[in-house]
């Protein structure tokens, strides 16, 4: 480091080692850097930060300053975790002193300085990831406040090597062919099979790039995961091959002829014939099994299947739409028939009755739904009636004799239809298995607090003894030197030391009992508080909005282990038995023909034994 007339620079053209032990010499020489840029500091340590160009020499601070042993002591040490560390700000007064002559000088505020703070956490081993900002406003507020004021800084994963389209030919379009008048051919096909020229470039390989490393908090270098490659030529089929270029590695058809990938091993092939082995059965086409997007405006008759990502149908479906992704989309009604989606939302803009509807990973919302079993993430419903509904979000306007099961469920109006009851289950995640450490946890806190308050009572008894007291009182003046024994004096102390000689023991046996008890208090104490928090954590939110009952109607809990994902995941057989059986555990919430409720888990709380 090299000091200028505006100030202290270092020199970016030496080492990364050679720049932290410099600095590392200055703070632990007990000096510390006034003014400094700790933006510029982490440039130059660890190169954290924007570009500084081609400069040789950085900024880096006003001047270096001796760190005043007085005020070294207002700092505390961190508490260090595994990836951050905290401290506890709070407002700091200077004791009451008298000056030698005479004046005295009353209690007074004193603040702490970044540039101090900074210099301290470094000896402490806190070297990097220093949030400035974050530490100014603590120091600066009025209140005690206890904040993460330093973080790791993880490493950024690199770019896996991977493969980009050239041509646009690659695709087939299932898209059936639209006629003149806006309707559908199902028995035509824009172009089922595309047709490649030879020496056609296909795919390129994009190679991996490499990740930045990350910095613990002691300014430990940390290495990110390598990325992965790969081998263009495993994607290589019949009449395909992998070719080197000057601009990169290209997959190139060898041959003219038909496009052809196989779904297992995702290989490329051109081949000079069409194979077909999905077959066509029905009047029109028979089931479809599409590779991209699909758009119909006709109907889908019962018991035809169509396949495919992000479809939608401008007719009546009685039959069964399978989805791998994106959104499914009804304009019009469902009925007798299925929609799954895989990895997407579903929407119906009419009736949905006596069907099947299930999102794994989406959402499903439905104008209206008659005798249905809907499951999805999020189900929004305008009207259901008799209908099985489960989600981890559940909204309902109006629903009547419905079986409903959800993390978050809000319904508008609710009751019976007919002979169907209203059912409502609030999913709330088994916890129990917390419960026992925790009592157990709780008994041996209060053991240890009743058995401090005994053993500290005891100190305080036999410290008052008048032997005790008075025997403690000479020693605590010898200690400060404020009386000095002669032989005959100190013979003397050696007897009353002697006649006080048990209740001393029994007065040091009480204060390490008690030292020990504490300790022990606290750190369970903390244990309990981290088990309470993992409770609240696992358990998640659950929650139940009936603003309107118009008919009897109840409202439960249901416990359950794992994931909603597996409930959710349930053949419609299994999930109607488990909504509509005999409830197993759970607490009643609300049974009653009118009213409301609102009602939130307080997952703090445990249940108590009968």
């Amino acid at each position: 480091m090299v000091k200028r007339a505006d100030g202290i620079y270092i020199d970016l053209g030496m080492p990364k080692p050679a720049l932290t032990a410099a600095v590392a010499h200055v703070f632990r020489s007990g000096w510390y850097l006034a003014g400094l840029d700790y933006a510029a500091l982490m440039k130059a340590l660890y190169d954290i930060g924007p570009d500084s160009g081609t400069l040789q020499a950085l900024r880096l601070a006003d001047a270096v300053r001796v760190f005043d042993g007085g005020r070294l002591a207002l700092y505390k040490s961190p508490k260090v975790s595994l990836s951050y560390a905290e401290y506890t700000f709070q407002p700091l007064f200077l004791d009451e002193e008298t000056l030698p002559d005479g004046t005295v000088i009353p209690e007074r505020p004193v603040q702490l300085d970044i540039d101090e703070f900074i210099a301290d956490m470094w000896n402490k081993g806190i070297q990097f990831g220093i949030d400035v900002a974050a530490v100014k406003a603590a120091m600066a507020s009025p209140k005690a406040d206890r904040i993460t004021f330093a973080t790791d800084l993880e490493p950024e994963p690199g770019k896996d090597a991977t493969v980009v389209e050239i041509s646009s030919d690659l695709h087939r379009s299932d898209a059936p062919k639209a006629r003149a008048d806006g309707r559908i051919d199902l028995q035509s096909f824009q172009n089922r099979f595309p047709q490649i020229k030879a020496d056609m470039r296909l795919l390129k390989k994009l190679p991996s790039e490499p990740g930045l490393p990350g910095f613990d908090l002691a300014g430990r270098k940390t290495e990110p995961a390598p990325p992965k490659d790969l081998t263009l030529r495993f994607f290589a089929g019949e009449g395909t091959e992998a070719r080197m270029f000057e601009d990169g590695e290209y997959l190139v058809s060898t041959r003219e002829g038909f496009l052809s990938v196989d779904a297992k091993s995702n290989r490329i092939s051109i081949t000079d014939k069409i194979v077909s082995l999905e077959g066509v059965s029905g009047r029109t086409t028979g089931n479809l099994q599409l590779a991209g997007a699909y758009e119909e405006y006709g109907d889908v008759q019962e018991q035809r299947d169509v396949t495919g990502t992000d479809i939608t149908v401008h007719g009546n479906v009685y039959g069964n739409i399978h989805s791998r992704g994106g959104t499914v989309v009804l304009d019009q009604n469902l009925v007798s028939g299925s929609v799954h989606n895989a990895a997407g939302s579903i929407t119906i803009a009419g009736v949905a009755s006596n069907a099947v509807i299930y999102a794994a990973n989406g959402a499903v919302t439905i104008q209206r739904a008659e005798n249905c079993v809907i499951s999805g993430v999020n189900v929004t419903v305008e009207e259901a009636s008799n209908c099985e509904i489960i989600g981890d979000v559940v909204l309902l306007s109006v629903a009547e004799g419905c079986a409903v099961a959800g993390r978050n469920v809000e319904v508008e109006s609710a009751g019976p239809r007919r002979r169907t009851e209203m059912l409502i289950y609030v999913l709330v995640k088994d916890v129990t298995h917390f419960d026992q450490e925790i009592a157990e946890l709780e008994t041996r806190v209060a053991g240890f607090a009743l058995a401090n308050e005994a053993n500290q009572q005891e100190v305080e008894r036999i410290s008052a003894l008048p032997d005790v007291r008075r025997y403690l009182a000479l020693a605590a003046k010898l200690r400060t030197q404020e009386l000095v024994l002669t032989p005959e004096q100190g013979q003397f102390l050696r007897k009353i030391a002697g006649a006080v000689d048990e209740e001393m023991k029994a007065l040091q046996k009480h204060k390490l009992e008690l030292q020990v008890g504490m300790t022990q208090h606290k750190l369970l104490s903390e244990r309990l508080a981290r088990v309470i928090e993992q409770k609240v954590e696992a358990a998640g939110i659950a929650r139940c909005g009936l603003h309107m009952a118009s008919g009897e109607t109840m409202v439960r809990t249901m416990p359950f282990g794992g994931d909603t994902a597996a409930l959710r995941q349930l053949p419609p057989k299994d999930l109607k038995q488990r909504l509509r059986g005999t409830p197993v555990g759970g607490e009643l919430l609300f049974a009653d023909s009118g009213g409301s409720l609102d009602w939130h888990l307080n997952s703090r709380q445990r249940p108590v034994s009968p």
